[in-house]
């Protein structure tokens, strides 16, 4: 059997540098690894980027791989992932703690139509944290505190369009999925995660963690991954 490819796609605001503590353990497994960056955060002109333009960032980042692939999604990277990953190739996703959205859907719908007190809007685009809401407490919770500081400094603005653009076509219906619930997750409810999973008919796995678990629990994301890969 041929091993397949892991593809991750990171969510809002950061890049594939969040993957690296668990591309590094499945790389030393024998595992073939690659990392997106999304265009809303990391293309120059990311400001007018869209959802279709992350979506083709994944498609193109799973055409480049020869053989079966597993994609691996985080947040709000589980919006271009449900829109992109139909190739046949495609034989597993994986969502943690994700959007995992039906046609006709947005995430700022899927999250009331009104945007959190903790994104910064400023016109075309968005920023993550407030004083009263820092990003070490909405997204590294449970991460060593070296690690969430140099985390928090890598966050990116992030680009508003894509949080608002509905997704046209849905990549969960007809492959295995699993959906990792991040149980401490300051901000994504457990029972959103729980629908969602129960939504795409997910294997469902839980971790006490806080929204990063591939930066507090490295190796139990690894493991999760690689049980999904190996079928």
């Amino acid at each position: 059997m041929i091993r397949p490819t892991l593809v991750f796609v990171h969510g809002a605001w950061h890049g594939s540098w969040a993957w690296e503590p668990v591309t590094t353990i499945l790389q030393e497994r024998g595992w073939s690894t690659a990392a997106v960056d999304l265009p809303s955060v990391h293309a120059v002109d990311f400001e007018t980027k869209t959802l279709a333009d992350d979506a083709e960032a994944v498609e193109a980042a799973v055409a480049a791989v020869d053989g079966p692939v597993v994609v691996v999604a985080h947040s709000y990277g589980g919006v271009p992932t449900t829109q992109a990953a139909l190739d046949d190739r495609v034989v597993h996703v994986v969502f943690i703690s994700a959007f995992v959205l039906d046609e006709g859907e947005s995430l700022l719908a899927a999250v009331g139509g009104v945007a959190p007190g903790w994104w910064v809007v400023d016109g075309d685009v968005v920023s993550a944290g407030t004083t009263q809401e820092p990003p070490l407490v909405l997204f590294f919770g449970d991460v060593d505190r070296a690690t969430a500081d140099a985390s928090a400094r890598r966050l990116k603005t992030q680009a508003r369009r894509p949080f608002v653009d509905q997704v046209t076509q849905v990549s969960w219906r007809d492959r295995p999925t699993t959906y990792v619930i991040t149980e401490q997750d300051y901000v994504f409810p457990l029972p959103a995660q729980e629908a969602l999973a129960a939504r795409s008919e997910s294997r469902a796995v839980r971790l006490p963690s806080s929204h990063s678990p591939f930066l507090s629990q490295p190796e139990a994301v690894a493991d999760i991954v690689e049980e999904a890969a190996a079928g």
